[in-house]
């Protein structure tokens, strides 16, 4: 490494330790080991510091996000908006500097990164969108989409399960223009990985259908440029072993107590001594901003031919540049909620999975950039887009996806395409494996992702595939999620409605869809919209004896409980509630029209787990729902063993209006 490589480097790294120092908490290890590769890799990337989402630029994710320091570093360099005041103030309440990288809170920051692996598999799903976007937007010598997407990764991203979903499906796919580097230095909190992970990472990711590229020695900065020019003409993508020592030079080189907390005042003075490092803490060398600034000169370069082809192609095809504004827009084609075609059904049973395919299909047509797919499932989730074809190695022009049975990874990939731009990314599933893939939905919900998350076979009514495939707690689990909206629909137009709704958001929707027919039922539709609203022949407000809330296919079992109750001289009203995070979104007054506050025979049912309900009908009301797991029968014959019938609602009710006399 020459002088002037070394004086950057050492200044990544005391950055980075001084930085954990002042705050008493952070990762230096990674930080300081793979500060050389962190250079090679912002040296070659396309950017624009000044312009955060320019269209040109590679995109980069720290998939170990515990080495945040480490990007801060290099992002502050390299002219991005981060200050050495939000160096100084690193993990602090309000800080642009958080513990783990999170997207719009830094500039620069592509993704938020720290739960292992699903940056790996967020860069994947980056890779997919620039080659889906370049099939559809790139002409001759117009390459619109035309960049690479980078990722380091450490020893735990790798041991994660997630990256092996990630990695394969991508070699598979043969994202030529995705390159990942592992940062090799072989510590995790609990000692050597030889106690845990001793297979040949290179090997596993070589069977992936992975180019693979070995550096023995992480100081060599030299090779890991030329292992990036390598890796950018591969025709698959590229796997960047880089062997590194965790806190590299310290005096507590190779030890696990590197990892995760601070140096120590004396080892940095010590080690500062041994590095001939002569300035305060948090300098920048001049000569060293001198050195970035001529880094930057191909970028500057870069962006002037950029710019000016994008200006030519905007004149040339204005109709596809008009296109490419819409999708980048984010926004909805005007109209949808009053596009009458995409709310009729026949008056007849059809399963809400079946409805939700047939609208996925008629906004496919509509919306030209939905782009998704199901984890080997599409046939029963009823998930494929009829109008296009499978995104593949080589037709990448399909707008639909084959995950294979990989959940967890769809989500992240899912993620990683909505952070891309351009595209609306759907996917699904199977409501009870949403377990696998939880993990994902929270950071697309902590990122504000709109990622809509189709999840069919909703209830017991599975049948006899069994408890294990029947979904109890999984739509209490995301109803407490931040930031996440549950749509439940009733019927086929109410499906149209939740959609619609889902669509227009600025964060993740899950879309749960019955297996069984249900009828099409009288008055629903657009109300649907505002997450809940009265349903059925409505009553005198001022003689309510009880109100029941339901969704999905307990709306029509709620009906019939209201026919039988009110045939007995009681007054009923039924609240047809698909998503409860919009109806808690309505005004006050909306609600308490829905809901008056002077009813206190409040009973909600849902053929699921009912710990979301309780906020609804209070310590006064009831909650028909499952308490324990299903069982192995005909649906129909597990929905009457669970007391999902007609007469058994109705004595629910009875017995709260009994109580509160």
């Amino acid at each position: 490494m020459n002088n002037i490589d070394l004086l950057t480097v050492n200044t990544i790294r005391t950055l980075a330790a001084d930085a954990i120092q002042k705050a008493k908490s952070g990762h230096p290890g990674l930080a300081i080991g793979a500060a050389p590769m962190g250079l090679a890799v912002f040296e070659k990337m396309r950017k624009d510091p000044k312009r955060t989402n320019w269209l040109g630029r590679d995109r980069f994710i720290l998939s170990a996000g515990h080495a945040s320091m480490l990007n801060y570093s290099l992002l502050h360099l390299f002219g991005y908006d981060v200050t050495i005041d939000d160096i100084k103030s690193f993990r602090q309440f309000g800080s642009r500097t958080a513990g783990h990288p999170e997207f719009k809170n830094t500039a620069g920051v592509e993704a938020s990164t720290g739960p292992l692996g699903q940056g790996f598999a967020m860069a994947v799903g980056m890779a997919v969108a620039e080659k889906h976007l370049a099939s559809v937007f790139n002409r001759d010598e117009y390459r619109v989409f035309d960049n690479y997407t980078y990722t380091i990764v450490g020893d735990g991203c790798l041991m994660e399960g997630i990256s092996g979903e990630a990695a394969s499906l991508a070699g598979t796919l043969g994202l030529n223009k995705l390159i990942a580097l592992y940062d090799s230095n072989r510590i995790t909190i609990e000692g050597s990985t030889d106690i845990t992970f001793t297979e040949d990472v290179g090997a596993r990711f070589e069977a992936f259908g992975w180019h693979i590229i070995k550096i023995d020695d992480g100081e060599n900065i030299d090779a890991v440029r030329l292992a990036i020019d390598e890796a950018k003409i591969a025709d698959k993508p590229s796997l960047i072993i880089v062997r590194t020592n965790i806190a590299h030079g310290t005096a507590k080189e190779g030890s696990a107590s590197s990892h995760g907390a601070p140096l120590g005042e004396d080892v940095i003075a010590q080690w500062k001594e041994k590095l001939g490092w002569n300035y305060g803490a948090f300098t920048v060398p001049e000569e060293v901003k001198a050195h970035i600034e001529n880094m930057l000169e191909s970028d500057k370069a870069y962006i002037r031919e950029y710019d000016d082809m994008l200006k030519a192609y905007a004149q040339k095809y204005p109709e596809l540049y008009a296109k490419l504004e819409l999708w980048l827009s984010g926004k909805l084609p005007d109209g949808l909620a009053d596009d009458e075609a995409i709310f009729e059904f026949e008056d007849k049973p059809i399963a809400t999975r079946v409805c939700s395919g047939t609208v996925l299909n008629r906004l496919a047509e509509r919306i030209e950039n939905l782009f998704g797919g199901s984890a080997d499932l599409a046939p029963t989730n009823m998930s494929e887009l009829k109008c296009s074809g499978f995104f593949s190695k080589i037709d990448p022009s399909g707008r639909n996806m084959h995950y294979g049975v990989r959940e967890f990874a769809m989500a992240a990939i899912s993620n990683g395409i909505a952070l891309y731009g351009g595209l609306k990314p759907f996917l699904a599933g199977f409501l009870v494996f949403a377990d696998y893939l939880k993990p994902a939905e929270r950071l697309s919900a902590l990122m504000d992702l709109n990622v809509i998350y189709i999840m069919t076979h909703d209830s017991i009514c599975v049948g006899e595939d069994g408890p294990t495939h029947q979904p109890i707690e999984q739509l209490d689990m995301f109803r407490s999620t931040p930031n996440t909206y549950v749509f439940r629909p009733a019927d086929g137009r109410e499906t149209a409605a939740c959609y619609i709704a889902a669509l227009g958001l600025k964060s993740p929707a899950i879309l749960a869809f019955s297996r069984q027919n249900l009828p099409q039922l009288n008055g629903t539709g657009k109300d649907a919209l505002k997450g809940g609203y009265i349903i059925g022949k409505e009553c005198d407000e001022s003689r309510l004896d009880a109100v029941i809330i339901a969704t999905g296919s307990e709306v029509s079992l709620a009906l019939d409980a209201k026919a039988l109750l009110e045939g007995s001289g009681l007054s009923i009203r039924v609240i047809s509630m698909p998503c409860c995070e919009l109806f808690d979104e309505q005004s006050r007054e909306y609600q308490t029209a829905v809901l008056p506050s002077s009813c206190r025979n409040r009973i909600a049912v849902e053929a699921l787990g009912g710990t979301s309900w309780y906020r609804y009908v209070g310590l006064d009301g009831d909650v028909l729902s499952m308490t324990g797991f299903g069982a192995s029968a005909p649906g129909s014959m597990l929905y009457s063993h669970f007391g999902f019938i007609t007469a058994n609602l109705a004595d629910k009710v009875k017995a709260v209006i009994e109580k509160n006399k």
